[in-house]
């Protein structure tokens, strides 16, 4: 039997984030991968790889989880980037239409070159909306200090914190991520499952952020959830498979590296 997965969310021109890189994902754990798309990112060359956000129309993203949901038994589903409120609204109204055996929400919560204003209004329909149909919510340093309401957060002990303010939103697990930005050696990430904490650490790879890595963790997690693992379990493997690709990532003409999903090896 072939395990499926869906996902919903941007699509980045440079395949280094976004859609692509959750159905690379998908295909090297060996999951059939279905997805939707929400917006479309493309970095801009000519003003400092800044980022050009075009949202697709409601019509357009009900009609593509129609289809998606109509063609295959989907049980399991990854949200990236949604990016405003409408998008927001028509994505968890087609989530209601059924049950989901797992939502693993990536939370993406300002795109470079939104406006403030809108940024915002994204968060809250975001945390309103979709944040409490989560399974397991992904967030990084930056969206677990805004979903949290914390100032800063420079401690595992101040990450596990917020990670227990997030549950209270609503989620089932908060998988609230370090990465290189929390001091210390170590990347950490840390699961709250309502009850207990679990730390995830491997050494840092470098000192910079990698574009991908969040999208790939949070796929990763999707695909060993559909794949039958338990969420402990999923978040384990998805720590050791983006922290391969990290170690592999490919280089670019951008200011940035991103993740190379098929550096994992099992």
């Amino acid at each position: 039997m072939v395990n499926l997965a869906y996902v919903i969310a941007g699509s980045e021109a440079t395949g280094g984030a976004g859609l692509q890189v959750d159905l690379k994902t998908f295909q090297e754990l060996g999951v059939y991968g279905v997805g939707t798309i929400t917006c479309i990112v493309s970095f801009d060359p000519k003003n400092d790889w800044g980022h050009r956000f075009v949202p697709v129309p409601a019509e357009v993203i009900a009609d593509q989880m129609e289809a998606a949901t109509s063609a295959h038994a989907l049980d399991v589903v990854k949200i990236g980037m949604l990016g405003t409120p409408t998008t927001i609204d028509v994505v968890a109204e087609g989530l209601r239409r059924q049950p989901w055996r797992h939502v693993v929400l990536d939370p993406v919560l300002i795109c470079k070159g939104q406006e403030p204003g809108a940024a915002l209004d994204t968060d809250n329909a975001l945390r309103e909306a979709v944040l409490p149909l989560a399974t397991v919510v992904t967030p990084n340093l930056f969206e677990t200090k805004t979903l949290s309401d914390m100032d800063t957060i420079e401690s595992v002990d101040d990450l596990a914190e917020a990670a227990r303010r997030i549950h209270d939103l609503g989620p089932r697990f908060v998988l609230a991520k370090g990465g290189v930005e929390l001091p210390g050696e170590d990347a950490v990430d840390v699961l709250f499952d309502g009850e207990d904490v679990t730390v995830f650490a491997a050494p840092k790879v470098g000192q910079e952020r990698v574009s991908g890595a969040g999208c790939t963790l949070a796929a990763a997690v999707t695909a060993e959830l559909a794949k039958g693992a338990d969420v402990r379990d999923a978040v384990d493997l998805a720590k050791r498979f983006v922290t391969a690709g990290i170690e592999g990532r490919v280089a670019a003409r951008t200011p940035f590296d991103t993740v190379w999903q098929g550096a994992f090896a099992g």
